[in-house]
Parts: C-alpha cells; sequence; structure tokens
C-alpha cells in the first residue's frame, strides 16, 4: 500500500471545479461577490448593503465599536446611575457638560447613537445565521457528496491494489466508516463519508448565543431595578418604593415589576480577627432575618451572608455593609421623654469609626417652654483606644469600648420646608449652638449608660447601654441574568466546537483493473488545510487494507497515470510509491 501524500494545502479554482459537489458546501459561510457597479439598480444597492452588512467582518466591526461605544459609559458618571456625580460634573466642566449632553454621553447606554450599532448588530447577526441555519439544515437531511472524477487530485489521498472483489471492499469501508462516526453512502461506485458537523454546529451556536446574550443584556437593562436599605435590628423592610433609601432602575421598569416581599432583620452577628497581619478582618459577617412572600406569605427564617444572597423569586437581597445603631433618649427641661431610638450612624473607616446626626424634630419645648428642634452631632467609635491615644478614631470593628461624641444645637432644622434632607447630616442654618460655660460649642463624650444635661435646664441626653447594629442590604433585581449565563456558556461551548472539531469527507472507490486485480483509491477532503486529514486517512487506510490486503504489483512500468485516464484502467501507482504504511 502506499504512503498517504499530502499535496497541495487547498484545491485551485480550477480544481474546485474539478471537485463539483465533493469539494462544496464545508462550511455554511455566504460567499462574498463583488458587486458589478454599472448594473447596480436600487435593488442593487439593496441587496448589496445587505450582504456587507450581513457579512462576517461588519458583525465584527459592529461588536468592536459597542465595546468602544461602551467605555464612556463606564469612565463619564451616567444620569441613571448616579445624578449627584452628573451633577457635580456640569458644574466642574460647564462647556464640556454641554457637549456631553447633546452627544449623549451622560446616558450612554439608552443613547440614539449606542443603540443603533446594537440594533444593527442584531440584524447583522441574525441575517447571517438565518439563511446559514437552514442551509446547515438541508446539509443534516441530505448525504454526502459523491466522489469527485480524479481522487489523486485531493490534498490527501492513497492507492493499493487487491485481490479483494470491489464490492467487498465498498461493503468494508462502509462498515469501517460508520464504527468511526462517520455518515456514509454508497454513491457513483465509490462510498461517500463525512464527519465533522458539530464544528459548523458549534458556529451557530456561537453566533446564536451571541444573540441571546445580547437580548439578555437588553432586557436587564431595561427591566432591571436596584435599591439599597438600611435596616436596624428589630426593625424591616417592605419591598415598595417608598421603603427605600435610595433606588434606581431600568427605562421600562415600573413599580408593578417589584416582587412581593417583606423582611425583618432579627440579629447581625459579626466577628474579626483579632491578632496578627489580618487584624480587624471580618471572620463571621451575617444577618440573621425572617422574611415573608406575598401579602400573605408564611414567615421564614433564613442567613444572608456575603456572597450568598436571598433569593426570591426575580429578586435578591445582598448583604454590603454594617453599622452601629447607639441607642438615643432626649428629654426636654421638665424630663419628658421626646425621642427615644436607635439611631444608626455611617462608618468612616474599616475599624466602624461612624458619624451621623440625632434630629429631634417634635415635642421638644426648651426650660421656657418654647417648642424647638434639637440636632446633635454624633461622632462614635466601638473601640476607644483611650485619652493617651489621642485620637477619637477607633481601634477595632468590634465593640470592645464604644464612646459616643455628641455636640448640641438647638432651633429649626428646616425640616418643614418641604424640601428633601439627608438623615445623617444637619442643616444649621438656623440652628444655634448650646454654650458651655467657656462660651464654646457644648460637646461631651460619653460611655454607655451615661447621660449628658444641657445648659441652662435645657434638658438632657442619654447613651443607652444597648447598642444596636444595622445590615446595609442591596435588592437587585435584573431579569435575563440566568439567560445571559446560558448564552455566555453556549458561546463558549460553540466556539471550542467551530475550533477544534475538523468537518471532513472520505471517498473509496474499488475498481476492477485491466489485469482484473482491484484497485482502491481513498482520499480525503477537509474544509481548511489540516495535518489531522492525512494522519487520519492513513489511520482508516491501514485499517482498511487489514481487509483488503494488497496484491503483487503488476509488471508495467511505474511511471504516473495520464491525468485524463479513467481511474482503474490501470493499477494507478502513487508518486511516492507503494510501500505499506
Amino acid at each position: 500500500m502506499s504512503k498517504t501524500t499530502a499535496s497541495d494545502p487547498a484545491p485551485s479554482a480550477a480544481e474546485d471545479q474539478e471537485l463539483g459537489d465533493a469539494g462544496s458546501q464545508l462550511s455554511t459561510a455566504p460567499k462574498e461577490e463583488a458587486p458589478s457597479l454599472p448594473s447596480l439598480g436600487v435593488v442593487g444597492w439593496v441587496r448589496w448593503f445587505w450582504r456587507q452588512l450581513t457579512s462576517m467582518r461588519v458583525a465584527l466591526l459592529l461588536l468592536l465599536l459597542l465595546s468602544l461605544g461602551a467605555i464612556p459609559g463606564s469612565l463619564i458618571p451616567q444620569s441613571g446611575q448616579d445624578e449627584t456625580k452628573v451633577a457635580d460634573f456640569r458644574k466642574a466642566h460647564p462647556a464640556l457638560g454641554d457637549v456631553y449632553d447633546k452627544i449623549g454621553m451622560f446616558h450612554v447606554y439608552s443613547s440614539v447613537w449606542f443603540s443603533a450599532i446594537y440594533i444593527l448588530l442584531f440584524v447583522s447577526l441574525i441575517g447571517c445565521i438565518v439563511p446559514r441555519t437552514w442551509q446547515f439544515v438541508g446539509q443534516l437531511r441530505g448525504l454526502p457528496p459523491g466522489a469527485p472524477r480524479r481522487l489523486n487530485r485531493l490534498p490527501a489521498h492513497t492507492t493499493w491494489r487487491t485481490t479483494a472483489e470491489p464490492e467487498q471492499v465498498h461493503q468494508a469501508a462502509l462498515a469501517l466508516l460508520k464504527k468511526r462516526r462517520f455518515r456514509t453512502h454508497l454513491t457513483g461506485g465509490a462510498v461517500a463519508a463525512e464527519k465533522g458537523y458539530l464544528r459548523e454546529l458549534g458556529n451557530l451556536a456561537f453566533h446564536i448565543a451571541l444573540i441571546v446574550m445580547l437580548t439578555a443584556f437588553a432586557w436587564g437593562q431595561l427591566y432591571k431595578s436596584e435599591g439599597n436599605k438600611l435596616v436596624v435590628e428589630g426593625d424591616g423592610f417592605s419591598n415598595t418604593l417608598t421603603q427605600y433609601d435610595d433606588f434606581k432602575s431600568g427605562n421600562l421598569f415600573t413599580s408593578d415589576d417589584l416582587v412581593p416581599f417583606s423582611f425583618n432583620l432579627k440579629k447581625f452577628t459579626g466577628t474579626y480577627e483579632r491578632t496578627g497581619p489580618n487584624k480587624g478582618t471580618p471572620r463571621v459577617y451575617k444577618a440573621d432575618i425572617t422574611y415573608s412572600t406575598g401579602a400573605y406569605g408564611k414567615d421564614e427564617n433564613d442567613t444572608v451572608e456575603v456572597n450568598h444572597p436571598l433569593e426570591i423569586g426575580d429578586s435578591k437581597v445582598y448583604l454590603v455593609s454594617h453599622g452601629y445603631a447607639p441607642v438615643i433618649t432626649v428629654r426636654d427641661a421638665k424630663g419628658k421623654v421626646v425621642f427615644d431610638d436607635a439611631v444608626p450612624l455611617l462608618p468612616l473607616d474599616a475599624n466602624v469609626t461612624s458619624s451621623g446626626v440625632v434630629k429631634v424634630l417634635d415635642g421638644y419645648r426648651n426650660a421656657q417652654g418654647k417648642k424647638e428642634q434639637l440636632g446633635f452631632n454624633a461622632f462614635f467609635v466601638p473601640t476607644f483606644g483611650g485619652h493617651a491615644s489621642g485620637t477619637m478614631l477607633s481601634q477595632f470593628p468590634a465593640l470592645d469600648n464604644p464612646l459616643l461624641a455628641l455636640s448640641a444645637y438647638h432651633g429649626d432644622l428646616g425640616a418643614d420646608s418641604g424640601i428633601p434632607q439627608s438623615v445623617y447630616q444637619m442643616d444649621r442654618t438656623n440652628m444655634k449652638e448650646f454654650k458651655d460655660s467657656q462660651g464654646k460649642l457644648f460637646k461631651k463624650l460619653l460611655k454607655p449608660g451615661e447621660t449628658m444635661k444641657l445648659p441652662n435646664g435645657a434638658g438632657s441626653v442619654t447613651f443607652g447601654k444597648d447598642i444596636k447594629e444595622w445590615a446595609g442590604f442591596q435588592v437587585v433585581q435584573q431579569p435575563g441574568s440566568g439567560w445571559a449565563l446560558a448564552g455566555a456558556l453556549a458561546a463558549i461551548g460553540g466556539l471550542a466546537a467551530s475550533l477544534f472539531i475538523q468537518r471532513r469527507r472520505v471517498w473509496v472507490r474499488a475498481v476492477k483493473g485491466a489485469d482484473g486485480v482491484t484497485v482502491v483509491e481513498m482520499a480525503g477532503l477537509g474544509r481548511s488545510e489540516s495535518a489531522k486529514v492525512p494522519e487520519e486517512l492513513g489511520h482508516l487506510a491501514g485499517d482498511l487494507y487489514e481487509q483488503a490486503p494488497g496484491a503483487p504489483g503488476p509488471d508495467a512500468p511505474a511511471d504516473s497515470p495520464d491525468p485524463d485516464q479513467e481511474p482503474g484502467t490501470e493499477p494507478p501507482v502513487p508518486a511516492e510509491g507503494a510501500e505499506k504504511q
């Protein structure tokens, strides 16, 4: 048997014409044809534009433009995410802000130009995939094409003479190729086989997965919602817009899309590394909650931890922050309690040094019996380092040595003006300072259980022994995330299949020679140049040779046959000899 030879890596145009159907449709990629410019009319130009739009080159270009277009959305403040930063940017760069407004840089993902790229990419992918899918389905329903007239012109081929009958060779070839999972049939006096359809299926799956991902991302951006809520131990939350501290959503989101649920924070637990280089690092960081779904849902217990959210329908509740809420009790000049509540303070550093304000809006009367409002700036450290440390900064995030610093004001907090205010800041425009004996701002450091008496019998403030903790939750609702993940996995699988699976065809022809000895020709063809085709053909030829062993060569001269001679009229002798592999 001869060595399996590999000739030119790909057939020329003339050879393609000779191969006919045998060398066609190894791929469903559309062929790009140069337009005949002089004959183009309106329909011709529309057809040419459609071919360009649905070409792989344009699809890749649109993907690149989409990636580049997303960069400003990451670098420039977006109005749908942080209106405060957008306002600050406009104030700092008024001229540039006007330009950004005109070209949609403050709302990149909903701008006209970004939407145009997105839609064109959709059209390009769909226009490319649909015809290729139908073509591929047609190939699956059909049979492998018959053998070309001259198998020795294919990139990988071999031939030998055998005493077996042609029918025996064909049957042995059919059985062998079917065992190797080739699709086979006997046509035109030769066995035709094909394998590697998963390559094109993977290619189509990759492009379909891109459409699924783009659709899922668009769906998620249009209908997403994201809100944050600070909940103190013992308090609860109901998933309505008015309950959120801050909330943002997609353009098509409505309040009816919110998943109905509620929960109560029973207890927050946090433990921290005490020693070593990781001192202060959280070891246990969890929130024990009781939640219910719907208006009349049954209460259920669960624990929310970092990276382990509570999932209710399409909503996920994440634990994102933590802090302390000292219990403050305020009495007026007559000793009447006018405020008694846990006041959440916002952490400033990793050791939970915290600050905030205490606002007494109603019920307070001063020593003269006049109605006023009280405000206190609060600064809290869970672990005070002592006066010797010279700093009012926490040394550790746990409640080892809590200390509260308060400074007092009285007057009008402006809460009745109708202008929204932050609960963590105090408007001191119409507020007056309480003065100490030296005429300075009245302030004091309090330990748990201690009381600060206001000057001139104006009342008192008590720092309760019970220090509550709060947890910050982020409620995210983003439909389509499951589809996006499925699309990403399918895209990876499809891309791997299209890169590593080789689609190839094999033909086996056995005919009687002039001397009555059967001549076997075997050839393979792949979609592109690949060392695997000659290697695989060699293995197949070796297995077939065992069932149709070689016969002694004829006494005829060992020159190459006439290329126009019908195969089988004389024993074909390959250029590299007839040694057995």
